[in-house]
């Protein structure tokens, strides 16, 4: 799986991280939704995680196979 800027992904697992503001621990559960923001290196993306308002919460470096894609429309059959 390729993974573009700007694609909607969700956590396949549970994982600890940083509240982008006041540096406390967060805990992003399995499902969570990001958006990716760019390859950091060979297999892992920098994700922004944001709330309904669009402000960031988490901004983590996460390996491809902890993430899923999004769809938002269907495959043709």
């Amino acid at each position: 799986m390729t993974l573009n800027e700007y694609d909607i992904v969700a956590l396949t697992e549970e994982i600890e991280a940083e509240h982008q503001e006041t540096k406390q621990p967060l805990r992003l559960r399995c499902g969570q939704v990001g958006t990716v923001l760019m390859t950091v290196e060979n297999n892992f993306y920098l994700i922004d995680f944001a709330d309904d308002d669009g402000h960031t919460y988490a901004m983590e470096t996460i390996p491809e196979n902890k993430l899923m894609l999004l769809f938002y429309e269907p495959m043709a059959a």
